[in-house]
């Protein structure tokens, strides 16, 4: 028998040693179920009237620490965030993958099946985090 996506992210969140608050199923499904990348603000709106925002805001801070979720940042410097793979931990994130925004809609997309291109960096040089975003126009809006 089939799991419904309801009971996938309430183990997920259990897998991940995080209760089952409404908002923490709300932001989770909602990010699960968008095919986007999502601002706090479209996560509140999706979430409805009455959310509170500081709640919203630690939900994605402990989210993003616990390997849930990832932020994608583009040149506007809006925070965006996305579901995670299975293969993420709170240790490190196996989302090694390269980001799209679309130049009509705005939307970002990750393309989990583009890995960002090695780089050699110069001597003393050490990247601990890359983010690799490109822009044009999507699926959708083609």
């Amino acid at each position: 028998m089939e799991k419904s996506p309801a009971d996938v992210i309430a183990q997920t969140l259990t897998r991940h040693g995080l209760r089952q608050t409404p908002v923490r199923l709300g932001v989770l499904r909602a990010l699960k179920e968008a095919h986007y990348a999502l601002s706090g603000h479209e996560i509140e709106q999706l979430l409805g009237p009455g959310t509170d925002r500081i709640t919203l805001y630690r939900t994605l801070r402990s989210f993003e620490d616990k390997g849930l979720i990832h932020r994608v940042i583009d040149a506007s410097d809006i925070v965006r965030y996305a579901a995670c793979s299975l293969g993420c931990t709170e240790q490190q994130h196996a989302d090694n993958h390269v980001h799209f925004k679309c130049t009509r809609c705005a939307h970002i997309y990750c393309l989990n099946q583009v890995a960002i291109p090695a780089v050699t960096l110069p001597a003393s040089f050490q990247a601990q985090h890359g983010d690799y975003l490109l822009s044009g126009v999507c699926a959708e809006c083609h």
